[in-house]
Order: structure tokens, then C-alpha cells, then sequence
């Protein structure tokens, strides 16, 4: 089995030494590489503002690594720090964003543009088919599922996306190597399998109260929105709300019975300004716009595609490396589904700039995408087939 690379043990030892988070990011940012920030010293740790205990455990020998190497040893196990340029642009505009990220299954999804369904643990029978009805729509619609693999809402929104062939992504407050609650752990596989685990606790972290409210800010971050289906009026769910809100990102939730004490987070959602939904549409329309800006931001520089009527000869004459780009990109894509593995492959471009043009050419009608899987819109008219 092949060694882990220098900068991934280093950037291992980073996220290994805990405390306050902004010195690691500080210090990361300054030297670049994680090889290099590790590398630095205790005068460099101290200028980045590294406490005493962040010192001593960053100091600590790599025999403290052991279970995070033998978990990342494993196929289909990442880590990814900030630094790093496939880590999800999106979760980085978030305020406190993780320092680095495990990641079990395909890291590239994180970049797959996504709606949280976030709930109750105690969801109600009509409550967990609501969010199945919501969720079916949005893999079939080409978005991925995020939600925190907690029973009751989580867990329906979850499985709901397998059966449908669709997207899922699980963020967990514990390690990734570790399922809470543990009923799940085959759940947890399975997400592993189709989709994305991920956490930004190292392995063998268990389950602890202040790690699921923080868990909370990735699944928004990664969300173009959040929809609340059912939430207590002291529920997480409304903390994820909340988080998403305050990043500028579309909430969502589901109005219900004013006998139901599961509904009563959603009320007070909609009456502090989320936006009221009944059907998976309306869902839809309301992250399009924020999708449509997001996209153009996670857009390199003047990558503006050129129209569909004569993509191809209209390219043909461009000299900026990013219309070379989307002339690659679209040129690689087909009439018959294609997964975004083989796309890396066609076109040489990374996984996470590939997601940033597909998002925005899947926004303006020039790709259609299903179950992960993209090719050309067949739109009519003069659009190039």
C-alpha cells in the first residue's frame, strides 16, 4: 500500500493538534503547503496565534496519527485542506470553515450543486414521506441531497436519494470512520458508496453535543439552500437554518399542523422570513437565482460559455484559455449520460472546475444531468447536437 503523501501527514497533524481553529487556517494560508506550516516552528506556530496545547499536540510524534493514517490508507478515503484547491468553494464562503475535511467516497461531489433537507430526530410518518416527496424531486431535478445521517428526517432524505439513483451526501459530528446514531452505520456504507461521507473531525472522534451544532454549518455550507421539514421549536435543524441564512443561502421550510409540536420550528421559520414551500418546485425556483450567482463566482475568470447556436465554430476562434476550456469541456460531452470521472479524463481539467462550468451550463438550459451523470441539452432550433 502506497505511503500517504508529506503534505497530507502534515495536514493530518494540523487537524490533529484541535483547539481554536482561525491560528490553523492562519498559519496554513501563510506558508501555503501544509508541509511548510508544519515545518515552520514554534516561533512561526506562536506568530499565528497557536495556543500552548495546540503546540505541544502539533510537536507529538506521528505514532498519535496512527488511526487517521490507517483510515486514510484505505481506497476511497480522502483529506482536504483548504488549501487545497478541490476543497468545495462553496463551504469555504461560510464564516469558520473547517480547517480540512474527511471525506469517504467521491470528494468531487462536494462541488455537485446540493439542497440541504435537514429535520426532526422525532419526525412524524407524513413528516419522514415529505421529505422522501422532496427529495426524489430534487435527484430528479440533478441536485444532490445533503443531510446529517440523523434519524427521523435525515435519515428519510437519505435513503430516499439512493432509491432514486440520486446524489446524497452525509456530514457527520463524529469521525468518518464512525456511525451515530450506530443503526446506521449500513446506511452510512451505502452513502459511502454512491455518494460522499464527510467530517472534519479526524477518525475515532465519538459523538459528542458541541460537535453536531458545528456539523450543522458544513451541511449548510455546501447547500445552495436549506429545506426544513419538520423541526421542535428547540431543534438543530434551525441552527443549520440559521447558519444557511446568515451565508446568504435560500431556507425553506414546510408549514403544518398547529397540533403538531414538530411543526412549530418551521412556523417560526416562516415567520422570521424563510421562505414558505408545499411543493419540490417551489424549491427549485427559489435557488435559481442564487445558483445562477453562484455559478458565475465558481466560474474562472472570463469563462463566460458561448451561446449553444454554434458553440464549436464560435470557440474555434476565441484565444482565452478559459472559452478553451468550455470548447474541451463541451466538446467531451455527448448525447448519452456521462459521469464526471470520465469528463476529467476527456478533458484534463480537475473535477471542481469542471462542476462550475456544468452547474452554469446546466442553469442556462445547455445540460441536462441525471443521477450524477451529464450530457448535452437537445434544446431545438439552430442548438449544436
Amino acid at each position: 500500500m502506497p505511503a500517504l503523501p508529506d503534505d497530507t501527514l502534515a495536514l493530518l497533524r494540523l487537524v490533529q493538534a484541535g483547539g481554536r481553529m482561525a491560528p490553523r487556517r492562519l498559519l496554513l494560508a501563510t506558508h501555503g503547503t501544509a508541509t511548510d506550516a508544519v515545518s515552520a516552528g514554534r516561533t512561526a506556530w506562536r506568530a499565528a496565534g497557536l495556543e500552548p496545547d495546540q503546540i505541544t499536540a502539533l510537536s507529538a510524534p506521528d505514532q498519535t496519527l496512527e488511526r487517521a493514517r490507517d483510515w486514510l490508507e484505505r481506497p476511497g478515503h480522502h483529506l482536504i485542506g483548504i488549501h487545497d484547491p478541490h476543497y468545495p468553494a462553496l463551504l469555504a464562503q461560510m464564516p469558520a470553515p473547517p480547517l480540512a475535511l474527511f471525506v469517504a467516497g467521491d470528494p468531487s461531489l462536494l462541488w455537485h450543486p446540493s439542497v440541504a433537507v435537514v429535520g426532526s430526530r422525532a419526525a412524524t410518518a407524513g413528516g419522514r414521506d415529505q421529505a422522501r416527496r422532496f427529495a426524489v424531486a430534487l435527484c430528479r431535478a440533478g441536485l444532490a441531497v445533503t443531510s446529517g445521517l440523523a434519524a427521523g428526517i435525515d435519515a428519510a432524505a437519505h435513503l430516499a436519494a439512493l432509491e432514486a439513483d440520486g446524489i446524497t451526501i452525509a456530514v457527520l459530528g463524529t469521525g468518518p470512520d464512525l456511525a451515530y446514531p450506530r443503526h446506521h452505520a449500513a446506511l452510512q456504507e451505502r452513502i459511502a458508496d454512491r455518494g460522499a461521507v464527510v467530517s472534519e473531525y479526524p477518525p475515532g472522534t465519538e459523538a459528542r453535543p458541541g460537535h453536531f451544532p458545528a456539523r450543522n454549518r458544513i451541511i449548510a455550507g455546501l447547500s445552495l439552500g436549506t429545506l426544513v421539514v419538520e423541526a421542535a421549536a428547540r431543534s438543530g435543524a434551525l441552527i443549520t437554518a440559521r447558519q444557511a441564512a446568515e451565508a446568504g443561502r435560500e431556507v425553506f421550510a414546510l408549514p403544518g399542523s398547529v397540533l403538531n409540536p414538530q411543526a412549530r420550528g418551521c412556523h417560526r421559520l416562516i415567520r422570521d422570513g424563510a421562505c414558505l414551500v408545499e411543493a419540490p418546485e417551489e424549491v427549485l425556483a427559489g435557488i435559481a437565482p442564487l445558483a445562477g450567482q453562484l455559478a458565475l463566482a465558481l466560474t474562472p475568470d472570463d469563462a463566460e460559455p458561448a451561446p449553444l447556436d454554434d458553440a464549436s465554430a464560435s470557440l474555434e476562434n476565441q484565444t482565452g484559455q478559459p472559452d478553451l476550456d468550455h470548447h474541451r469541456l463541451w466538446r467531451a460531452l455527448g448525447h448519452d449520460p456521462t459521469p464526471m470521472d470520465v469528463l476529467v479524463e476527456r478533458t484534463g481539467l480537475t473535477a471542481a472546475t469542471l462542476s462550475s462550468m456544468l452547474l452554469h451550463m446546466e442553469l442556462d438550459g445547455r445540460v441536462a444531468v441525471e443521477h450524477g451523470r451529464y450530457a448535452r441539452r437537445s434544446t431545438g432550433g439552430g442548438a449544436v447536437a
